[in-house]
């Protein structure tokens, strides 16, 4: 979960393949998003079950996003699959400016903001070894490293 991960060359039958499974994973799971490495990849995929969000839309891989641009602040409780239990308030931009290629291999560039762009932003992060905890205050992280370690020993 700490590791940085490589991008996706080809999107080929094992990609979509993956990124299938990855979806389903993030449905049995009740979360509105999953990163690769969340089930053991280091490839730069996440899923986001943008019905969640939005009612016209429906789940989508992102891969290679990357984030080039924000703007804004806003404070949200967040949590996390790998981190079952633990809710923390976190400060993140409220709009970004990303580039990722869909499934398909074609290239977008977006702006998002609201939960959407919160989804991402936390996504993207597992994606470069960051866990929502790491972006809380020490005196709050503090209170919870207990939890933290107890949870780091129950996966090994």
């Amino acid at each position: 979960m700490r590791r940085k991960t490589s991008d996706v060359e080809e999107i080929d039958h094992k990609i979509r393949a993956f990124v299938d499974d990855m979806i389903e994973t993030m449905y049995d799971a009740d979360g509105i998003g999953l990163a690769a490495p969340q089930v053991g990849e280091v490839l730069s995929i996440c899923v986001i079950d943008n019905g969640l969000i939005d009612d016209e839309m429906s789940a989508k891989a992102y891969i290679n996003p990357h984030i080039y641009d924000d703007e804004g602040s806003v404070v949200m409780e967040e949590g996390c699959l790998s981190i079952p239990d633990i809710r923390e308030d976190v400060t993140r931009p409220e709009i970004i400016r990303l580039t990722y290629l869909d499934i398909d291999g074609v290239e977008h560039d977006e702006k998002c903001d609201g939960m959407l762009a919160r989804v991402l932003q936390h996504e993207i992060d597992h994606l470069n070894g960051v866990l929502f905890v790491d972006r809380i205050g020490p005196v709050r992280r503090k209170l919870i490293d207990k939890r933290l370690k107890k949870l780091a020993e129950g996966s090994k």
